[in-house]
């Protein structure tokens, strides 16, 4: 930076004009909220859903309503052909693609002794395989465009969002963190590889947030004084925390930043039960 015009220019905004997001699982929860505010900050978005349309449109006329630009675009992110098309679709819609956000998970949780083969590969190949598949679309689309020093210092930017229990264990749902631990290796490994192309790759591991998923959690004071049990900080999340993350990391604010993983959770993950001693 040449004086301090620049730096105070530097800092003014996490504008993201001109670039366009795609959004994993973007029609409800962590997804819906961090799409609303990738378009508040000029993103055009893709709005990915599998199921319940009428929610995916809902966003994105929402979005749309403010003055942003988005779509939604139907794909199972676990089938490589929808994943290919989701993304032919975007850059036909906007001609190319400059972010994803890998967002799409699911749950299916039982004892360790009580888990089928089925709800073991069901969550690995949407929680884990799916993010592999998207990003290896993206990448692809970044390698042939390059950087556009214009829009953005990199040729492309993922976040991988994660989970507090990439790193803490969760009994009764071991499908669940095993893969959840599989992207965190994923997320590094890519980040290794790609950072000579110009692509930055990090995490967004979410700790309690209120989303629809997990009401039973919070939504009685005896189910939230429960839950602040876990969290340091003394509240529990909201979409909105994950999506001004994953607005920094998608913004050449974070440039130098890859390979990284943002534990948005409240402190969740400094095993608070030590407080009182070990």
């Amino acid at each position: 930076m040449d004086n301090a015009k620049d730096i105070k220019n530097s800092f003014n905004s996490l504008d993201l004009t001109g670039q366009t997001a795609v959004v994993t699982g973007a029609n409800s929860g962590i997804g819906e909220g961090v799409a609303k505010g990738l378009a508040e900050a000029g993103a055009s978005v893709v709005v990915n859903y599998v199921s319940g349309e009428d929610r995916a449109i809902k966003v994105v006329n929402e979005i749309i309503s403010k003055g942003g630009k988005a779509v939604a675009i139907h794909a199972d992110v676990s089938s490589e052909h929808q994943v290919q098309e989701m993304f032919k679709h975007a850059c036909k819609e906007y001609g190319t693609v400059d972010i994803l956000v890998n967002n799409a998970g699911l749950q299916q949780d039982a004892a360790f002794h009580e888990l089928t083969i089925a709800q073991w590969q069901k969550v690995i190949d949407v929680n884990l395989t799916g993010q592999f598949l998207c990003a290896r679309e993206a990448v692809r689309e970044f390698l042939r465009r390059g950087v556009t020093p214009k829009i953005s210092s990199a040729a492309g930017k993922i976040i991988c969002v994660s989970s507090v229990h990439d790193i803490i264990p969760w009994a009764g749902h071991a499908n669940y963190a095993a893969s959840k631990g599989g992207v965190a290796m994923l997320m590094k490994t890519m980040a290794q590889e790609l950072a000579s192309k110009k692509i930055r790759v990090n995490s967004v591991a979410p700790g309690a947030i209120k989303t629809p998923i997990n009401t039973s959690a919070w939504d009685t004071p005896e189910a939230e004084a429960s839950l602040l049990k876990l969290i340091p900080y003394g509240r529990v999340g909201v979409t909105e925390d994950i999506a001004k993350a994953v607005i920094w990391l998608a913004s050449d604010h974070s440039d130098y930043v890859n390979g990284a993983t943002i534990y948005v959770d409240g402190g969740m993950t400094l095993y608070p039960e030590f407080r009182e001693g070990g």
